[in-house]
């Protein structure tokens, strides 16, 4: 049947780009699609400071998350899965158990300092409110930490199956349980950092069914193996030592994103903070989108408390609250600034969440990267490799860049049809400026995933670690300047990923023979997603005046017609036509100017027919 179906690399059907991965792909693609429409209707219950102290609780969890599971189930599965191969099922079975205790301590370990040091965690995320979220998570440290090891123990069986379908339970007992009790607290009168806790817990709930699941599945495959075995197992000082030999460079690999997002969200927050005490000029920038009457008052209240000359700054702000009895007028200051804070964060975090959904997206496309890239190398099939490298990069640059145009030229439109409860005109322009930093990002994750298949998994992690470098410093000058604020945190994700893919294209020209030709991957998809986009523009622009005109002529009163502007389906209806209207044109473009291959589309399913549909 292989034989049947060769592609035009000489590689069988079942050696497709989404061959030995396409399970694993298509769970990640529909936990991150659960995980979109978990997201936005979340951000239009809690609204903008609940959004704030969700994402600052959850930057937490992921760093301590990946932490203590990133690595070992690659670990589990890859040890579990040579022990198999080598008929060794005592050693399956002692593996299997070490790891499972392991899990379970750094588990506990997170767990403990989640919950006892919820506060420290919050005030080091400048957000007092995020620690009853952070609470709320720490049980799910550990529940996660069994699953790992579950998951490492199925994937070492070649059964990716139940990874994916624990995934799924666990993103969709997330979005049922979390958005439930946000809104219900929400409907009880709780603020929005308890209801941001009520939605996390959603998260906490997930881990544990998604765990009863692969439990019994585990107990399943136990019921039917039932398999004597002879061999002796290694000691568990040796298993222990191969276990943590893989684990660690790849659990190094991926906290680094998760690290630098914790360090840049802090300091932006700390950044927003301290320019809006030290300058109330600076509130000048945020005029319409915040009341800063209670912010006035609490800095007037403080400054009458100050000894005679001395400096109303951050740090003496700080200084009296640490106190055993801190002044009244300094915790009220501080609650004051943090409110407002957390409202420009919470619209920020509402354009991250748009922003993350392209790369979400990407995760199916780096699942497969790396066993076809593998495979290809393992049979010394170096033209095979080269080719589907840049299949990849091509097929990602087909989805990349004409999402980051798109979001770049309807960002406010995106926000005011997405979400109720944010600002457009403060979420949206930041949405705009993210959506340059897309493009970069999601090749930058290809590319990452190139360059581990070819075996040079230390590489990204240096990229990262310099880009994650750049991105820190320059939102922290950036934020701080009290022209630029809050607008000026997407500056830090351009010039991060940017620099990040910039380096990962020479490392791959330099290291990897048959580097794929970049000018061919590029240019053909920029081309097209500059025309969509100003296809887009023109649409949006023209639709919204027509309707503003037409609701004019509908409103007798002068004074309405004069403050009249596009309502919320007005706003939507156009946005969408906009929508489609840009997937049209770059759909003819994209197939116009032979912006994807026939060799490209065989290594996806079905790619034959769709090539013979498209004529190519």
């Amino acid at each position: 049947m292989a034989g049947k179906n060769a592609t035009p690399g000489g590689s069988s059907k079942q050696n497709t780009f989404f061959g030995g991965a396409a399970i694993l792909a298509v769970g990640i693609l529909v936990v991150k699609l659960i995980g979109m429409f978990y997201k936005i209707p979340l951000t239009n219950i809690i609204g903008e400071q609940g959004n704030a102290d969700f994402n600052n609780a959850y930057y937490i969890y992921s760093v301590l998350l990946t932490i203590s599971t990133a690595g070992l189930p690659v670990a589990v599965s890859k040890l579990v899965s040579e022990a198999n191969a080598l008929g060794r099922h005592n050693q399956v079975r002692r593996t299997f158990q070490l790891s499972v205790l392991l899990f379970l301590g750094l588990g506990v370990l997170s767990f403990l300092v989640m919950y006892f040091k919820a506060d420290a965690l919050a005030g080091l995320m400048n957000d007092d409110k995020a620690a009853a979220g952070i609470r709320a998570l720490a049980p799910a440290v550990v529940c996660v930490g069994c699953l790992a090891a579950l998951r490492g123990y199925s994937q070492g069986h070649n059964d990716m199956a139940p990874t994916s379908i624990s995934q799924i339970i666990e993103a969709l007992c997330k979005l049922a349980v979390g958005l439930a009790l946000a809104y219900w607290l929400i409907k009880a009168g709780q603020s929005a950092d308890v209801a941001a806790a009520g939605a996390i817990t959603g998260v906490t709930v997930g881990t544990m069914v998604a765990l009863v699941y692969m439990v019994l599945n585990y107990a399943f495959r136990q019921a039917q193996e039932h398999r004597l075995a002879g061999d002796a197992a290694d000691s568990a000082g040796n298993i222990l030592r191969d276990l943590l030999r893989i684990a660690i460079p790849i659990t190094l690999s991926s906290s680094m994103v998760g690290i630098v997002t914790v360090i840049d969200s802090s300091l932006v927050q700390g950044q927003i903070q301290k320019t809006l005490l030290e300058n109330p000029d600076s509130w000048a920038l945020y005029a319409g989108f915040v009341d800063f009457a209670p912010l006035e008052g609490a800095l007037a209240a403080w400054k009458e408390t100050l000894p005679a000359g001395g400096a109303a700054t951050m740090a003496a702000l700080s200084a009296q609250v640490e106190q055993l009895s801190p002044p009244a007028a300094a915790v009220a200051l501080k609650e004051a600034v943090q409110a407002v804070s957390r409202t420009l964060y919470g619209n920020y975090s509402g354009a991250l969440n748009i922003y993350n959904l392209p790369t979400s997206l990407m995760a199916a496309v780096t699942a497969a990267v790396i066993p076809a890239v593998s495979g290809a190398l393992a049979r010394r099939d170096r033209r095979g490799a080269s080719r589907v490298a840049g299949s990849a990069m091509r097929i990602s640059a087909l989805v990349a860049f004409p999402m980051g145009v798109g979001l770049f030229v309807l960002g406010t439109p995106i926000i005011r049809l997405l979400f109720t409860k944010l600002n457009a005109d403060l979420a949206g322009p930041l949405l705009s400026t993210l959506g340059l930093a897309t493009v970069f990002v999601c090749m930058m994750l290809v590319c990452n995933s190139i360059l581990q298949a070819h075996g040079f998994v230390s590489l990204p992690v240096l990229v990262m670690i310099v880009g994650g470098a750049l991105k820190i410093f320059t939102n922290y000058r950036v934020v701080g300047m009290p022209g630029v604020g809050i607008y000026g945190a997407p500056a830090g994700n351009i010039l991060c990923f940017g620099l990040c893919l910039g380096l990962d294209l020479i490392l791959i020209a330099r290291v990897i023979p048959r580097r794929p030709r970049y000018l061919e991957i590029f240019l053909k998809p920029m081309l097209a997603s500059a025309l969509m986009g100003g296809a887009a523009w023109a649409v949006y622009g023209l639709g919204s005046r027509l309707l503003i005109r037409l609701g004019k002529l509908c409103v007798a009163d002068q004074v309405t017609k004069e403050v009249l502007g596009l309502s919320r389906a007005g706003n939507a209806l156009v946005t969408l036509l906009a929508i489609a209207v840009a997937m049209a044109v770059y759909g003819v473009l994209a197939v116009a100017l032979r912006a994807i291959s026939r060799d490209d589309l065989a290594l996806m399913p079905k790619g034959d027919k769709i090539a013979r549909l498209l004529k190519l």
